[in-house]
């Protein structure tokens, strides 16, 4: 069985490219990009290899666009921005808005239909429950470690196939491969899966944790070890000591602190 992923580091499942971000927002809407992160657009072969500032050279209809940026927009700037960029079919917008006051994304749904994504914050089913029964959301992005583990999760994707939601999970690198093997289960059991995140760990993180899944041509393969098929190597791991890391302070340009 396999699973179809959005990876942040490698293109698939069809052939693709990289581009930069700021310049195609700052040739679709005339504002600050600053925080925004790098698109990456699965489209075909003929698409064509640009860093123009006009975005029709890069984007075009019937490709599969991801943008995702940290919400540093208020609704109404969201919600233009969303309107602005149907034209070029994104896959998603990711935590357009602070995912914090959900009636944000009800002013953003009415103004436009790009697809929204939000819920890597997010701890349980209760703070999902407005989003996915508005149908405010169209991808759910709660992950394993975060929301309760895998029972917990599949009450939140049961509750979202009603409403027509489906599930991205979030699957960054601070998430370790036990987790990411969780991911890759629980989507496969589940009816409204919709794309795994997918970013590698280090070679390190690997030795550490050797695992039977694996990434290959746009999509994610689970192996067939027992269990989640991940392992640790406990002495490995010794050499490698706890350091205590988090998030720097995020602040403005004129000093003010501010959400991530």
């Amino acid at each position: 069985m396999i699973s179809s992923v959005l990876s942040l580091t490698v293109v698939g499942p069809r052939s693709g490219f990289l581009i930069r971000s700021s310049s195609i927002l700052a040739a679709l809407w005339p504002i600050s990009t600053q925080g925004w992160a790098t698109t990456v657009n699965c489209g075909s072969k003929q698409s064509a290899h640009s860093k123009s500032s006009k975005p029709t050279s890069a984007m075009s209809r019937g490709t599969t666009s991801f943008k995702r940026f940290k919400p540093r927009m208020t609704p109404i700037e969201a919600a233009r921005l969303g309107k602005d960029l149907e034209p070029y079919r994104l896959f998603w917008l990711e935590d357009t808005v602070a995912a914090d006051n959900q009636a944000s994304f009800r002013l953003i749904r009415q103004h436009t239909t790009t697809p929204l994504a939000v819920g890597e914050v997010f701890n349980s089913i209760w703070d999902c429950k407005q989003l996915i029964e508005e149908q405010l959301i169209d991808y759910i992005r709660t992950s394993v470690v975060h929301a309760g583990g895998i029972s917990h999760l599949r009450r939140i994707a049961a509750l979202a196939e009603i409403y027509h939601v489906k599930t991205g999970c979030h699957g960054a690198t601070d998430l370790s491969p036990v987790c990411m093997a969780a991911a890759l289960h629980f989507d496969l059991a589940i009816p409204n899966f919709g794309l795994q995140e997918y970013m590698r760990h280090t070679p390190q993180t690997d030795a550490v944790f050797p695992h039977a899944y694996h990434f290959k041509e746009g999509f994610l393969h689970p192996g067939d070890q027992p269990g989640l098929g991940v392992d640790i190597d406990e002495t490995l791991a010794a050499q490698y000591p706890y350091q205590r890391a988090y998030l720097p302070v995020n602040r403005l340009e004129d000093g003010t602190m501010t959400n991530w």
